[in-house]
C-alpha cells in the first residue's frame, strides 16, 4: 500500500470534499460530495455522540445510498449544518425520488466546540449557511488543519483540525479517511512531539518525528473537558463496490486507528464515530481477502489522518491551546 497521488481523501474517485469556516465564531463544517449518489455506513463507539440520519444507514432499511456526508462543529446546533447542504443538493435535482420529488438524504454527526473562546452570541444559528457554503466549495484539493470542521477543534492538549490521507491497495483499490480530531485523549506522546500514529506514518506527512522511545504505560489519564465536550468524527472511504454491511465492517475496523492516533479514545465523554462510504467504482475480486484488507487500510488510513489534522493546525489570536506547529516547527 502506498499513499494516493494527494494523500487526502479525495483520491477515492468520484469524491469532493468543502470546507467552510467561520472565524468570529471559531467554527465550521466540512461536505463530502460525490459524483452519484454511494453506499454509506456508520459505527458509533463514542459515548456522546451527536447525529443526523445515521438509523437510515442500517442495512435493513429503506434507503441504501446517500447523496453528502457532513462534519461539524456546533455540537447540537452544528447539524443544521446538514440542512444547508440538503437545500443546495435539491436545487440541482439531487436526491432520493418520492412521487416525484427529490428529498436529498444527508446524514451528519457534530462535535462540540463552543466553548473554544469564539463569539457563540449569535442572533440566528450560523450552521445552515455554512453547510451550504461547503457544498458550493467542494473540489478535490481543500485544506487541512484549523479548517472546516475542524477550524474550532481542541484536543486534551494541543489544537485540533481537519486532516485526511489515502492508501492505494496492491489490488488497485483506494481507501482514504476524513476526520475532524476535537478528542478528549491525546494525540502525541506525553507533551510530545512524537505522535502515537507514528508507526503508520508514511513519508514525513506529519513531520517525520518517529517513534517515542519511551512513554509510561502506568499512566493514569484524567479527562481534560466535561461530559459531551469532545469528540473525533471521520470517514473512510473506498471505490470498492461494497453492500452496507460489509462497508459497516469497514467502518468498524477504521476504529482501530482511532485508537492507535488518540490515547485515550472512545471515552464516555466523546462521540467517537466513523461513516464508511463506498463509491461502488471497482468490484471486489476476492470478496474474501479483500474486505479484510479495506478494514486494515482504513485503520491506518484513519490514524495518519488523525495525526496530519494536530500537525497542520495554525496558530491563531485568542487561542485556548497551543499547535503543535508552533511548538516543535519554529
Amino acid at each position: 500500500m502506498k499513499p494516493g497521488k494527494r494523500n487526502l481523501i479525495t483520491d477515492v474517485e468520484g469524491l469532493l470534499v468543502g470546507n467552510a469556516e467561520n472565524t468570529q465564531v471559531r467554527t465550521g463544517a466540512t461536505v463530502l460530495l460525490g459524483a452519484r449518489p454511494f453506499v454509506a455506513a456508520v459505527q458509533v463507539m463514542g459515548g456522546a455522540p451527536g447525529t443526523r440520519e445515521t438509523d437510515l444507514l442500517a442495512p435493513d432499511k429503506l434507503v441504501q445510498e446517500v447523496d453528502a456526508l457532513v462534519l461539524s462543529g456546533g455540537s447540537a446546533f452544528g447539524l443544521d449544518a446538514a440542512s444547508g447542504v440538503a437545500d443546495g443538493l435539491r436545487a440541482v435535482g439531487r436526491g432520493f425520488e418520492v412521487g416525484g420529488m427529490r428529498v436529498p438524504i444527508v446524514p451528519g454527526a457534530i462535535l462540540f466546540d463552543l466553548l473554544n473562546g469564539g463569539d457563540k452570541a449569535w442572533d440566528e444559528n450560523p450552521y445552515k449557511r455554512l453547510g451550504r457554503e461547503a457544498l458550493a466549495a467542494a473540489a478535490e484539493e481543500f485544506a487541512l488543519g484549523s479548517a472546516g470542521a475542524g477550524s474550532g477543534a481542541m484536543t486534551g492538549s494541543w489544537k485540533g483540525g481537519l486532516g485526511s490521507a489515502s492508501l492505494v491497495l496492491d489490488c488497485g483499490i483506494t481507501v482514504g479517511a476524513l476526520v475532524a480530531v476535537n478528542a478528549l485523549g491525546s494525540v502525541t506522546v506525553g507533551e510530545g512531539p512524537e505522535f502515537w500514529a507514528a508507526p503508520w506514518e508514511m513519508g514525513a506527512e506529519f513531520g517525520g518525528r518517529g517513534q517515542a522511545q519511551r512513554f509510561d504505560p502506568g499512566h493514569e489519564p484524567s479527562p481534560l473537558k466535561r461530559m459531551g465536550e469532545a469528540t473525533t468524527i471521520a470517514i473512510v472511504a473506498t471505490d470498492a463496490a461494497l453492500t452496507q454491511a460489509q462497508a459497516q465492517r469497514m467502518a468498524t475496523a477504521a476504529h482501530d486507528g482511532m485508537a492507535r492516533a488518540i490515547v485515550p479514545s472512545h471515552t464516555p465523554f466523546d462521540g467517537d464515530l466513523v461513516f464508511a462510504v463506498a463509491t461502488g467504482a471497482k468490484p471486489l475480486t476476492d470478496p474474501m481477502v479483500q474486505p479484510f484488507v479495506l478494514g486494515h487500510a482504513a485503520a491506518t488510513c484513519l490514524a495518519r489522518a488523525i495525526a496530519r489534522a494536530v500537525y497542520e493546525a495554525r496558530p491563531m489570536p485568542g487561542d485556548l491551546q497551543p499547535a503543535w506547529k508552533s511548538r516543535f516547527e519554529r
